[in-house]
């Protein structure tokens, strides 16, 4: 069983180590069984799969070319069912049901896991990797095995990384140059300590919702601006909205696809085998899709009038997100992990 702590930024709950669920974690359960109870095979051979992307999404068609490896592999006993587009709830919510084994297989961002698991921060932090080649070298590596190996305790099998971009600023007022330009904004975060720590020290006012949220909080003024990577940018029409778009790429985390722990034990040897080669083999093909959708939605925002710049002095802004680093490094377990992906980093200078 889990435990649940309060979360530092909204005062709610957060995944710990022993507990029970809240009415809140009832209500959703019940609503992904209804949703679940299509799958007519027996548990362990359809993989009920979570996404809160929509099904054209590049991780939602990476997860289907995964399922249809693992039929090949298994002459079609292992299979996927993926329910994409928030069908079974938040991210948040997903997350919960899989490590109590109500979902199979979720792709989930960096967020909810930043409360779980102190070394998936570190993959959040501010100008890490220096580039998305990096991040990728870097993931693919023992820095990601030793990432995905830390989720295991929490009831979760990490299964590989996604990508999900190098994320930047953009709001409805001015470009964004130096730090100081940010003073006073009302910026939307993911509801993650990490991301509201990261806008607080660069003079902002961080306003956690969720991604659906931000279209209409934009129109009403009820922020002033989010960040993210071109293809959120666009899939969430949030340029026609905010005109300037800003590239700090102040982060580029990856996203990961993780497994239920419960089942992965359930399985035979060869059977966690041929997930673990799917999963790993889907990489290469959503990294395809995912840097021809970006480049497709650059291309399309530019040309809709959006005011696009680069920053005046980069450094600038990696000075002013120093403490964050300070206040998420706690361990030395972390240390290390920060050294290794330093190491790859030498190679994308």
């Amino acid at each position: 069983m889990m435990r649940y702590r309060e979360n530092k930024t909204t005062g709610g709950l957060a995944l710990g180590e022993h507990a029970v669920f809240s009415r809140r974690q009832m209500l959703v359960t019940g609503i992904a069984a209804t949703a679940l109870a299509g799958c007519s095979k027996a548990p362990g051979s359809v993989f009920r799969t979570a996404e809160f992307h929509p099904a054209s999404y590049p991780t939602s068609l990476a997860i289907t070319e995964m399922g249809r490896l693992m039929e090949g592999y298994s002459d079609g006993r292992l299979s996927i069912k993926l329910y994409a587009g928030s069908q079974l709830g938040a991210e948040r919510d997903t997350l919960e049901m899989t490590t109590f084994g109500g979902i199979d297989i979720n792709r989930v961002s960096l967020g909810p896991l930043n409360s779980i698991e102190p070394m998936t921060n570190i993959l959040g932090l501010p100008f890490l990797f220096n580039n998305v080649a990096h991040m990728r070298d870097a993931m693919d590596g023992a820095p990601g095995r030793k990432v995905l190996r830390s989720l295991e305790p929490h009831g979760l099998i990490g299964l590989c990384f996604y990508d999900s971009g190098a994320r930047s600023f953009y709001n409805t007022k001015r470009p964004i140059r130096t730090p100081e330009d940010m003073a006073g904004m009302k910026l939307r975060v993911q509801n993650s300590d990490l991301y509201v720590s990261l806008i607080q020290e660069l003079g902002a006012n961080p306003t956690p919702m969720s991604l659906g949220e931000v279209y209409q909080s934009l129109v009403q003024g009820v922020i002033d601006g989010a960040e993210n990577n071109w293809p959120s940018y666009f899939e969430g029409r949030h340029f026609e909205v905010a005109k300037h778009y800003s590239l700090t790429r102040h982060v580029i985390a990856p996203e990961v696809l993780v497994m239920s722990r419960q089942l992965w034990e359930r399985l035979t040897a060869s059977e966690q085998e041929i997930v673990r080669k799917s999963a790993r083999e889907s990489v290469p093909y959503m990294r395809k899709l995912w840097d021809l959708k970006t480049l497709d939605a650059e291309k399309t925002i530019r040309a809709s009038g959006v005011e696009v710049n680069e920053v005046d002095d980069q450094q600038a802004f990696v000075e002013r997100v120093q403490p964050v680093w300070r206040d998420y490094i706690e361990t030395p377990a972390q240390r290390r992990l920060i050294d290794e992906i330093a190491e790859i980093g030498a190679d994308h200078a």
